[in-house]
C-alpha cells in the first residue's frame, strides 16, 4: 500500500466513523444475543395458575403442581370455576384446573387470547400431569384468540409497527435537521411533529388490524389512542436520547426498543415462558407494555392495563421533559460568550434546522 493510499485511508476513516462502526457491530452482536437468549429455549416458569375443586382434592392438586420439576406453575386454590374464569379475564392468572374427583376427567381453563403458545404449553403440561395420575383433561378456552389472529401475534406486530414508526420519525428529524435541536422552540416543534405523526399512525394501525384485516377484535378507538401513546412514547424517548448523545442516541433507542424490547415483549412467547432477565425488563419497556395493553383491549375487555399505560406515559413524559431540558442547556451554552467567539458561532448555527 502506497503512502498516498495510507493517507487517503487515514483521511477517510476518522476516529468518529470508527467509533460509530464499532457501535454498530456491538448492536449487531447484542441483537443476536438478546433474541437468541430470550427465545431459544422457552419454558414455563411460575405461571399464575388456579386450582378449583373440593378442598381436599384441590389441596392435593396444588401440592402436586407446586412440586413439579423446574417450578413451571405457581398454583393457588380458587373457590369455584366462576372465580377462576373471572381471574383469567382480569389477567390475574393464565389458566386454571377444575378438579372433578367424581369422574376421571378434569377441566383445564386457558386463554389463548393472551398467547396461543402459552395456552398450548399449559395444555401439554396438564395432560402429562393428569396422565401420570391415571386421569384425562378437557381444555376449555375461556378467552379464545381470533381465527384471523394466528397464534395471537397480531397485537405484538401491531405494537412493533407503532414502535418502529416512533423511532424512525425521530431519527429522520435528526438526520434531516441535526441530531440536537438548537433551542427549546425547535425541540417543541419536533415534539409537536412527533405527536401529529403518532395520532395519524395510531389511527392507521388500528384501522388496518381492525376493520381492514379483521385480525383483532376490540375497540378501534381504544387501539387508536394506545397506538398514539406508544408511537409518541418511543419517539419522544428517541428525541431525548438524541438531545443528550447526538446521533449515538439513535443507536441507544434501537438498543432499548428493538434489541431489548422486542424479544421481551411477550410476542412470540408470552412473559411466563421467557428467561428471568427478559421477564423482568419486558413490562418496563414500550414494546412489552404496548403488547400487553393491545391484548387487553382486543381480548380481555381492557382489564389489567393500568401498569402498562403508566409505563408508556412515563416514557412519553420523560422523553418530552428531557428533550426540552437538553435543548435549553444547549441554547444556554451557545449563548454564553467566550474568548474564542464560538458562542457567537453556535448562536448563528441555531438559525438552521428544526
Amino acid at each position: 500500500m502506497t503512502q498516498s493510499t495510507l493517507s487517503e485511508v487515514k483521511d477517510a476513516v476518522t476516529a468518529r466513523a470508527t467509533l460509530l462502526v464499532i457501535g454498530v457491530l456491538a448492536l449487531q452482536l447484542l441483537f443476536i444475543a438478546s433474541y437468541v437468549g430470550a427465545l431459544h429455549d422457552p419454558r414455563l416458569k411460575d405461571v399464575p395458575f388456579g386450582v378449583v375443586g373440593p378442598r381436599a382434592a384441590a389441596e392435593q392438586a396444588v401440592a402436586r403442581l407446586d412440586g413439579l420439576p423446574g417450578s413451571p406453575l405457581d398454583p393457588r386454590p380458587m373457590s369455584d370455576e366462576a372465580t377462576a374464569r373471572k381471574k383469567i379475564m382480569n389477567r390475574d392468572i393464565d389458566g386454571a384446573l377444575v378438579v372433578e374427583p367424581a369422574g376421571h376427567t378434569d377441566v383445564l381453563l386457558v386463554a389463548s387470547g393472551g398467547g396461543r403458545t402459552l395456552a398450548a404449553a399449559l395444555e401439554t403440561l396438564a395432560t402429562t400431569v393428569e396422565k401420570s395420575q391415571g386421569r384425562t383433561v378437557r381444555t376449555v378456552d375461556v378467552v379464545p384468540v381470533s381465527s384471523r389472529d394466528f397464534n395471537g401475534l397480531s397485537s405484538f406486530y401491531l405494537v412493533i409497527g407503532w414502535c418502529v414508526g416512533g423511532y424512525l420519525c425521530a431519527s429522520i428529524l435528526a438526520i434531516s435537521t441535526g441530531a440536537r435541536p438548537a433551542d427549546p422552540t425547535r425541540a417543541a416543534i419536533r415534539l409537536g411533529t412527533m405527536a401529529l405523526v403518532s395520532i395519524v399512525g395510531g389511527l392507521g394501525g388500528a384501522v388496518i388490524v381492525g376493520p381492514v384485516l379483521g385480525a383483532l377484535p376490540g375497540s378501534v378507538v381504544a387501539l387508536w389512542w394506545l397506538g398514539a401513546l406508544i408511537t409518541f412514547a418511543v419517539g419522544a424517548a428517541t428525541l431525548a436520547l438524541q438531545g443528550l448523545f447526538g446521533v449515538i442516541g439513535i443507536g441507544l433507542a434501537i438498543l432499548l426498543v428493538v434489541i431489548l424490547g422486542n424479544p421481551s415483549a411477550g410476542g412470540a412467547f408470552p412473559l411466563p415462558m421467557l428467561p428471568p432477565f427478559w421477564q423482568a425488563i419486558g413490562p418496563a419497556l414500550p414494546p412489552g407494555a404496548g403488547t400487553s395493553s393491545a391484548r387487553s383491549i382486543a381480548y380481555f375487555g381492557g382489564n389489567d392495563m393500568t401498569a402498562s399505560l403508566l409505563v408508556l406515559s412515563g416514557w412519553a413524559l420523560a422523553g418530552t421533559v428531557i428533550t426540552l431540558l437538553a435543548a435549553a442547556l444547549r441554547q444556554r451554552r451557545a449563548d454564553r460568550p467566550d474568548l474564542t467567539g464560538t458562542g457567537t458561532e453556535d448562536a448563528a448555527a441555531r438559525t438552521s434546522g428544526v
